[in-house]
């Protein structure tokens, strides 16, 4: 991006300007970020001023028209707003300047990143995603910061996301960043020794940030496919940089096995096409193959951690010709190691299902039943779908069109809330 705003071309009516700024919301925000952030040393000036410069998008783009380059123009004005600001308050330009300084000196005797044998972080995005997954950072503020910050998601998206309310997750997004203020944690790569350290924290905020593009938890569509290629971008970049780690390989052949069902989970006007149903004709064969080549490299070398495990589960689904010759023995077996390595109500949903593609779906039906009292799985609507699935193959009509009903009550997607009417009307 230069620092010149770039020519406009014709002008744009009202509604193409506001498309074209929420498509740079979406798909630069992040980049946008980290690049005040690096130059300014300060997060919460840097949310400022880019919402400053999306606000002059909004007035500008519908007279003057949609730049070429408008992440290019938003940027440019996003720092001029940041110096503006800056010289209006010199006590909070001093501030920002020692933080810079602290930055610039840890930077300094920071060990090189290539000495992971990956090579420097090659985007500065990646260098904020290290810094709101400090471990200074409680575990919850870490990931839901980052897909804040750098995946452009809104506070209700990310709290949904969580399963907790808006209020809740707007108050952990600003307690995580006055802990890096406060703590001056600064904006950098970690060096080679602390890298294998801080990853798990990283991989968690990139396969949340995946899980919100291939399921988006709110809007007209169910999948958000630029979120979702944007994850395995990063995914790949952490693999490159650390190829030693398993789980990094793990998480990358999760990301690819998923993602390439994407094409047919989708039908014609959108609505969701279940995995019984979907045309494994459409399923990217290619990107099939790389994930199933790099679940072999993260099961193998010692025990397996909780990417690889659900790599492996993802692998089984995507060789398999149809839903009844899925190795579903193998699946529930691989569900019961994940729930040992990450207990989770979600994880035991999934191993429910399982169960009951093997055993029947009473056998199903009895262990979601057993979590009814799980808090988590409460605005969960997977779990209501799954028992109403199951209650409609049982017969049980009445019951099965009472989870529909719960489960249309938290689905999050125009799509989602069309289908459970079919299923209520059906």
């Amino acid at each position: 991006m230069g620092d010149g705003i770039p020519a406009v071309g014709a002008g744009a009516s009202a509604g193409e300007a506001g498309s074209a700024v929420e498509a740079v919301f979406r798909e630069e925000r992040g980049l946008l970020l980290a690049s005040l952030v690096r130059r300014f040393g300060d997060l919460d000036l840097a949310e400022e001023v880019t919402s400053e410069a999306i606000e002059a998008a909004l007035r500008h783009w519908p007279a003057e028209g949609v730049p070429d380059r408008p992440g290019a123009w938003l940027l440019t004005t996003a720092r001029r707003k940041a110096v503006d600001r800056l010289r209006r308050d010199q006590a909070y330009a001093a501030r920002l300047a020692v933080l810079r300084a602290d930055a610039e000196r840890a930077e300094a005797v920071a060990p090189p990143a290539d000495a992971a044998g990956g090579g420097a972080l090659p985007d500065d995005r990646l260098q904020l995603f290290f810094t709101c997954t400090h471990p200074a950072l409680a575990a919850e503020d870490r990931a839901a910061l980052t897909l804040r910050c750098l995946a452009g998601l809104t506070t209700p998206e990310v709290a949904r996301a969580f399963l907790v309310p808006t209020a809740t997750m707007a108050q952990r997004i600003v307690r995580a960043k006055r802990k890096i203020r406060e703590a001056r944690i600064p904006f950098r790569v970690p060096g080679a020794d602390e890298l294998p350290e801080r990853l798990p924290g990283v991989l968690q905020v990139v396969y949340s940030v995946f899980t919100e593009g291939y399921a988006a938890s709110s809007g007209p569509c169910l999948q958000r496919p630029a979120l979702a290629e944007e994850a395995v971008r990063l995914a790949r970049i952490l693999h490159r940089l650390l190829p030693a780690e398993r789980e990094s390989a793990g998480l990358l052949a999760l990301l690819l096995l998923v993602h390439a069902r994407r094409d047919a989970r989708t039908g014609p006007e959108g609505e969701p096409v279940l995995l019984e149903e979907q045309d494994r004709g459409r399923w990217d064969r290619a990107m099939i193959e790389e994930g199933r080549a790099l679940v072999v490299r993260a099961l193998t070398g010692g025990p397996a951690g909780p990417y690889g495990v659900q790599a492996a589960i993802a692998a089984l689904h995507d060789e398999a010709a149809d839903v009844e010759s899925t190795d579903w023995a193998q699946i529930t077996a691989l569900y019961d190691v994940l729930l040992t390595l990450t207990p989770s109500p979600v994880v035991a949903v999934n191993r429910a299902v399982a169960v009951a593609m093997r055993d029947g779906p009473g056998a199903g039906l009895a262990l979601l039943d057993a979590l009814a009292g799980e808090p988590r799985l409460r605005a969960y609507a997977p779990y209501a779908v799954a028992r109403g699935d199951l209650l409609r193959r049982l017969g049980r009509d009445g019951e099965a069109a009472e989870a529909y009903r719960e489960a249309l009550e938290h689905a999050g997607t125009g799509p989602e809330r069309a289908a459970l009417r079919r299923k209520l009307g059906a």
